[in-house]
C-alpha cells in the first residue's frame, strides 16, 4: 500500500464544457418541448474529458433528467459516441447501476441524448474505503450479469480488447524498439526495466479474449455515488469482449493513490478468480505505457488537464506495478 501525490485538478473538475444557457437557443427549447415542460434550473457536469454538453436539468413539471448534447458538425465523434452510448444502455440487462435512456433528439444541429438523472456524485480523491467497497460491489453485479452478455447487446458488434489492445497499448514494446522516446515520466532507476516493461505487456493481448462484455473505460469519472451510498456505472460507450478483471486493474490505480490495498482488492473481487497470476502486472504495464505515451502528445482541444491526468495515472500504475515486482 502507498499514497501517491493525487492530481492537482480533481476528477470532478476537468471538464470544460458548455453550460446550459451557452446552448444554442433553438437546441434548448427543442430539448424544452420534447422534455415537456419549461428547464427551471441546469448543473453543468464538471468530470469527463470531452467538451459536449453534459449536465442534469430540472423542469418545472418537477422532472430531473441528464441530457448531453454534441454538435453535429464540429464533435461529430461525440454525437456518434453518445448514439453508441444510448444503445448500449438500452440493452444492459435489467436491475444493473446504470442510468436508463429515456430518449434522443436530432435537432438545431446537434445529436441529443436524455438518461434518467442520478441524484450523485464523483467518488473524492483520495477514495472513502466505504464509496471504494460500493463501487466494486456495483461492479460485481455488472460483470457477473455481462459474463454470459444478452444478444441485443452482442448485436451491437463490440470489438474484443485483444484487438484494441495490439492496437493501441503496446507503446513500451515501441520505446524498446527505438519507435518513441522514453515518456519523461519514467525515473530514472525504472529505465533499466524497459525490456520487461514491453514483455509483460505483450502478455495482455493473450490474456483478453473473452466472450463476457466488460465496460473497458471503468476510472473514478465514471462512477457516481448517490446518496445512500451506493455506486453507479456510467459512461458505456467503450464496451468491449474481454475479461472483467481488466476493469479492475484500470480501476484501481486510483485505489492504490489513495492508500489503500488495492492488492487485496483486486484479489478478493469476484471478478478476477479467472486471472491468471501475472494478469494484473501485464495490465498496469500496458495501461502505464500507454498513459505516459499520450501524456506526451500535443494538449488535447477537449480538456486542457488530460495530458496531466494522463501522466499522473501512468506514473501511479508504474509506481503500483513497481511494487508489486519488487523494483527498487
Amino acid at each position: 500500500m502507498s499514497a501517491s501525490p493525487l492530481p492537482l485538478v480533481p476528477y470532478g473538475a476537468t471538464a470544460v464544457r458548455p453550460d446550459w444557457a451557452d446552448l444554442p437557443a433553438e437546441l434548448r427549447a427543442a430539448i424544452a418541448a420534447r422534455l415537456g415542460a419549461r428547464v427551471s434550473w441546469a448543473t453543468t457536469a464538471g468530470g469527463g474529458f470531452t467538451n459536449g454538453f453534459a449536465g442534469v436539468l430540472g423542469t418545472t413539471a418537477g422532472d430531473r433528467v441528464f441530457v448531453k448534447a454534441a454538435s453535429l458538425a464540429d464533435q461529430r465523434h461525440l454525437s456518434d459516441w453518445y448514439a453508441r452510448e444510448t444503445a448500449i444502455v438500452a440493452a444492459l440487462p435489467p436491475g444493473l447501476p446504470v442510468a436508463r435512456p429515456r430518449w434522443t433528439l436530432t435537432t438545431a444541429g446537434h445529436f441529443v441524448i436524455c438518461l434518467d438523472a442520478i441524484d450523485g456524485r464523483t467518488p473524492a480523491l483520495p477514495w472513502h474505503p466505504a464509496e471504494l467497497s460500493a463501487t466494486l460491489d456495483a461492479y460485481a453485479r455488472v460483470a457477473r450479469a455481462l459474463r454470459e452478455p444478452p444478444e441485443a447487446l452482442v448485436a451491437l458488434g463490440p470489438p474484443q480488447l485483444a484487438d484494441l489492445l495490439r492496437a493501441d497499448l503496446s507503446w513500451w514494446r515501441e520505446i524498446v524498439d527505438g519507435y518513441e522516446p522514453v515518456p519523461a515520466g519514467v525515473p530514472a532507476s525504472l529505465r533499466g526495466r524497459l525490456p520487461e516493461l514491453a514483455s509483460l505487456e505483450g502478455l495482455l493481448p493473450g490474456y483478453a479474449h473473452g466472450t463476457g462484455l466488460i465496460h473497458c473505460d471503468l476510472r473514478l469519472d465514471n462512477v457516481l455515488i448517490d446518496r445512500s451510498g451506493a455506486a453507479w456505472i456510467c459512461d458505456w460507450n467503450w464496451l468491449c469482449f474481454g475479461p472483467a478483471w481488466f476493469d479492475l486493474a484500470g480501476l484501481l490505480v486510483t485505489a492504490y493513490a489513495s492508500g489503500l490495498d488495492a492488492d487485496r482488492a483486486f484479489a478478493t473481487h469476484p471478478a478476477t478468480r479467472d486471472a491468471p497470476a501475472d494478469g494484473l502486472d501485464a495490465a498496469l504495464a500496458a495501461l502505464a505505457g500507454y498513459w505516459l505515451v499520450r501524456a506526451t502528445t500535443e494538449p488535447a482541444a477537449e480538456s486542457p488537464h488530460l495530458r496531466a491526468h494522463q501522466r499522473w495515472s501512468g506514473e501511479t500504475a508504474l509506481a503500483w506495478l513497481a511494487s508489486r515486482r519488487g523494483w527498487r
